[in-house]
């Protein structure tokens, strides 16, 4: 049980663990996705902001001219250093005319495939002298524009990717812009996390980044933006996630929770299980030993009353009347005894099942106690010691039954003399705390440790020492005590110290 509880408790840990690995491949894959729809997205609106400034300068323009050789051109000019860049795109159109006799000689149709060949070229001049020492005018500057083919807009989009590469990053795309874009991309795909982000050229940050991002360049979430015709790039967009452990857990955290509380459920059931074992086994040991003290407890006294039997039997203990007094009262002790024992086990066996009807009348606690006393007073003078009492409360009546109070005062006192090893040292003593009377009584004894201290109370628990006969009981006396003190809305409990003796104390409730 204990092996598969480990494995169960392992197995979804481990399930646990792999589910939340699952969810961050999932959301790393969704970013991803993410930041390549948002790179392409500014990069189509720039390129869209070009196409325009190109449409604006055809309508000026008016209708071009056709030609084979189509070339694009764009111009710009630099005024920190004076210098004018121009962009240059050409596409070298050629026709290639094919018969179709080859596949039907009846056939007089032919075919045209058009071969196209691209070259691309950036110049720089100084504005002084121009293009081969000539000024371009605005209208020469552009030779052919608008109404382009595939093609031709590859070729337009190349020539103006060129000179894009040369305006600063803040002034192509603007932190507002990624902003709401990732935002709307996010939301889409159900994310909704705070992001800091920041576009970093060669591992340096640029001036394009959100207001509270802290160095990203260890993100691993990146894409790269503004890339060439070639496909590469200077700038790679980077964004992070501070959040991104909440979001991964909280996307599993209920079917972890439900896990954890089955698990947690039959952990309980399980050790309540383990402790139901150990406590029946306890039980089953405490029976036997009580089995074994009453038996011990019932043999001394029958096999005295058959010694007495036997004796009177005889005709010479037969014809002495003071002889067979003695018998008779040896018989009448001993039948007593037993009978107190079999008594004191059906009393607690009554207590369990609340059928001890205890009537309750106005008890001086005082004369309950001198009752008690006058029971073991005899017991403890013949071995030599002495019990003292020391009634000063002021006030001692209570609402209880003077007849299972006087047992339990009497249980106490017995013990007191039968675990004093030597001549027993016994005193009682009674005190009003505030509603309550407390009734102590102490010993000189063996004493107790704080292990046994603490289950005293219990039922059928008895110290071992080796051989359970060596004191007369079977562990119910003060579990009897401990039942009736509490019927009468009282406490009692122990303190004790190993061979230096113990005192009990019962607090009872005042009238």
């Amino acid at each position: 049980m204990s092996l598969s509880l480990i494995g169960i408790i392992f197995v979804q840990g481990y399930w646990i663990k792999t589910a939340v690995e699952d969810k961050e491949e999932q959301f790393s894959n969704t970013i991803y996705l993410v930041l390549h729809t948002v790179t392409n997205k500014i990069e189509q609106r720039e390129m869209k902001d070009y196409f325009n400034k190109s449409l604006r300068l055809k309508d000026s323009i008016g209708e071009l001219k056709e030609s084979n050789l189509k070339e694009i051109f764009y111009v710009e000019r630099d005024g920190n250093n004076n210098e004018t860049f121009i962009y240059s795109h050409g596409i070298l159109e050629e026709d290639y005319g094919i018969s179709s006799t080859f596949f039907d000689n009846n056939a007089a149709d032919s075919s045209t495939i058009k071969n196209y060949t691209s070259r691309r070229t950036t110049q720089i001049f100084k504005e002084e002298y121009g293009i081969d020492g000539k000024i371009y005018s605005p209208v020469e500057r552009i030779e052919k524009i608008g109404g382009f083919s595939a093609i031709e807009k590859a070729a337009f989009e190349d020539v103006f990717k060129e000179a894009a590469n040369r305006v600063p990053i803040h002034k192509r795309v603007s932190p507002q812009e990624i902003e709401l874009l990732m935002q709307k991309e996010l939301r889409d795909r159900g994310i909704d996390l705070n992001f800091d982000y920041g576009i970093y050229s060669k591992g340096l940050a640029t001036k394009v980044r959100s207001s509270n991002s802290l160095d990203l360049i260890q993100s691993r979430y990146r894409a790269q933006v503004f890339s060439d015709s070639d496909g590469k790039s200077n700038y790679n967009l980077v964004v992070s996630f501070p959040d991104k452990k909440k979001f991964l857990i909280s996307s599993v955290i209920e079917m972890a929770i439900l896990s954890m509380v089955f698990t947690f459920v039959i952990l309980i059931a399980y050790a309540s299980a383990l402790y139901q074992l150990i406590k029946q086994k306890q039980i089953s040991e405490i029976k036997t030993d009580f089995i074994n003290n009453m038996t011990h407890e019932f043999k001394t006294p029958i096999a005295t009353i058959n010694l007495a039997l036997d004796a009177l039997k005889n005709p010479k203990a037969s014809q002495d009347s003071d002889m067979v007094k003695r018998y008779m009262q040896m018989i009448r002790d001993e039948n007593k005894r037993m009978h107190a024992q079999v008594e004191n086990v059906l009393r607690i066996s009554k207590l369990e099942k609340n059928q001890l009807d205890i009537k309750k009348d106005r008890v001086d606690i005082h004369e309950v106690l001198e009752e008690a006393l006058a029971h073991v007073e005899l017991m403890v003078e013949n071995r030599g010691g002495y019990i003292k009492s020391h009634l000063d409360a002021k006030r001692s009546e209570i609402l209880g039954n003077e007849f299972h109070l006087t047992n339990i005062f009497v249980n106490i006192l017995d013990n007191a003399n039968k675990y004093s090893p030597e001549e027993p040292k016994i005193e009682v003593f009674t005190e009003i705390v505030k509603n309550s009377i407390v009734i102590r009584i102490t010993d000189k004894g063996a004493g107790m440790s704080k292990a046994v201290l603490k289950r005293i109370f219990e039922k059928f628990y008895r110290e071992t020492t080796g051989n359970i006969h060596n004191i007369k009981g079977h562990g119910l006396g003060l579990a009897y005590v401990k039942s009736i003190v509490e019927d009468h809305q009282g406490e009692v409990y122990a303190e004790s110290e190993k061979d230096k003796g113990s005192t009990f104390f019962v607090k009872l409730p005042l009238i």
